[in-house]
């Protein structure tokens, strides 16, 4: 990015632009974390849903009584309904994510347009000194030729 140093006229919404995108960048790094860990979580309970699962098909074929049948069903209900509700989490945290992600599109594109701005009026400024500068080669160089021959 430019630091621009002869008054760039934006140059504060161009500071207040990047510091927004890099308020921006921090939540969607966060909005991932929190993604990521939600889609881990739901993982962690599909798993130990097909285990207990697993465990109870085992069990069924060994022989179950009425009341351990019933607490094996309770229980992958109780699975199944924390399963839809990570699932339901997980989906929340995509959507914010996703959000976020614009959020941070849309600020970083405002920070290259007021990026380009301040190159463009960097540059205007270099040229006007180099323009300024060769003048004032051009005039030291007549000068000193004028006084080097008088007669000319």
């Amino acid at each position: 990015m430019v630091t621009v140093n002869k008054d760039f006229p934006l140059q504060s919404i161009l500071d207040l632009s990047q510091l927004k995108l890099e308020e921006s960048t921090r939540r969607l790094g966060e909005l991932i974390a929190s993604e990521q860990e939600a889609t881990k979580r739901l993982g962690l309970l599909v798993q130990y849903r097909d285990e207990y699962h697993g465990r109870f098909l085992a069990a069924a074929r060994d022989g179950l009584g009425r009341e351990q049948w019933r607490n094996y069903q309770q229980f992958l209900e109780k699975l199944d309904a924390a399963i839809a509700q990570a699932g339901q989490m997980m989906a929340h945290s995509q959507q914010q994510t996703s959000a976020g992600q614009q959020d941070w599109l849309h600020k970083r594109g405002r920070v290259k347009a007021f990026d380009t701005l301040a190159q463009r009026h960097q540059a205007q400024v270099d040229y006007r000194e180099s323009r300024q500068e060769q003048k004032n080669l051009d005039e030291r160089a007549a000068r000193n030729h004028t006084t080097r021959n008088p007669e000319d």
